[in-house]
């Protein structure tokens, strides 16, 4: 029987994952490290990244650093580059959200989405695209359905998506004959604290009811990781997740006019008969990042570290 020569691709490799401290960034950490990878996990919550950098199967360590200060950011890879070695993958999956109609947004909380969600992403990638150019690596960048079609109530997270997928489809291109393979992941709802602060307020659950059946269920957060870990093993160009996103992608020229051709029928009785007041950005981990807001300090913490368990 013949042998496969890189069943494990990605043992041994060092893999950077933004928003690792929860939900799906906590997902991605483990299953890269049940695939043997080395860890360097990102994000805003030092303990929480701690615990998942502790639990992991293989070395890991942890910096705590806000994605879009530029200078933190370069002074991390550096600091990865020197600790595990210079990455072979590199997940953008940091993001934050908010919920409510346009005009009744803070215009900080709005601004704040779009800095994490779309530049923190840019200054991820060109943080460690020299390590990528060295390794002939891959980077993957967590987007979302909001990016085929965008929905009423979560206009500052749509446009960061769409930012995304249009910065990711720019790097791939500039990127192509440097032998670095840069994908994108479609995702529609995901199973984290984010999602379920979010079903506890009026405007984002209203939101979610009224959608079509299919667009409505969540995937686990488990389920989420594991898919792309394996897209970053197969080093895919775009992932789409449930599958039937793909579809969408088909017939994405479609969506605008039928969102609103729906908000114009819903949104003014929905607006009538509750309220819809804006959220602010959801779930802890956005709190997290409305407390960094404003306050970078001049450099990350410096790294934790753990074992995997009887090493």
């Amino acid at each position: 029987m013949r042998t496969r020569t890189h069943a494990r691709p990605l043992r041994g490799r060092t893999v950077v994952v933004t928003g690792a401290a929860r939900g799906l960034g906590e997902a991605l950490a483990r299953s890269f490290g049940e695939r043997g990878a080395r860890l360097a996990l990102l994000g805003l919550e030092g303990g929480l990244l701690e615990e998942v950098a502790a639990s992991s199967r293989t070395e890991a360590a942890f910096w705590e650093v806000d994605v879009t200060d530029d200078a933190a950011m370069a002074h991390t890879a550096r600091q990865v580059r020197s600790r595990l070695g210079p990455p072979s993958v590199v997940v953008g999956n940091a993001g934050v959200a908010q919920a409510g109609l346009f005009a009744d947004t803070d215009p900080q909380a709005w601004r704040r989405v779009v800095e994490v969600n779309l530049v923190g992403s840019a200054v991820t990638a060109r943080s460690f695209l020299p390590d990528l150019l060295d390794t002939r690596g891959y980077y993957l960048q967590v987007a979302s359905l909001a990016a085929l079609g965008a929905t009423p109530m979560m206009s500052a997270y749509c446009a960061s998506k769409a930012g995304v997928e249009s910065f990711t489809q720019a790097l791939r291109a500039e990127l192509s004959a440097h032998g670095v393979t840069v994908g994108i992941g479609y995702l529609n709802w995901i199973d984290t604290d984010l999602l379920r602060d979010g079903d506890r307020r009026a405007v984002l659950r209203e939101l979610r009811a009224h959608l079509p059946p299919p667009a409505r269920r969540a995937t686990s957060a488990a389920r989420a990781g594991e898919r792309l870990a394996v897209a970053a093993e197969r080093r895919e160009t775009a992932v789409y997740l449930p599958a039937w996103l793909r579809a969408v992608q088909a017939a994405r020229a479609c969506v605008p006019p039928v969102v609103t051709h729906y908000a114009r029928a819903r949104l003014p009785r929905l607006e009538g008969a509750r309220s819809l007041e804006a959220t602010g950005l959801l779930g802890p981990g956005g709190r997290a990042a409305e407390l960094r807001d404003g306050a970078r300090g001049p450099d990350p913490a410096p790294p934790g570290s753990a074992a995997p368990p009887g090493g």
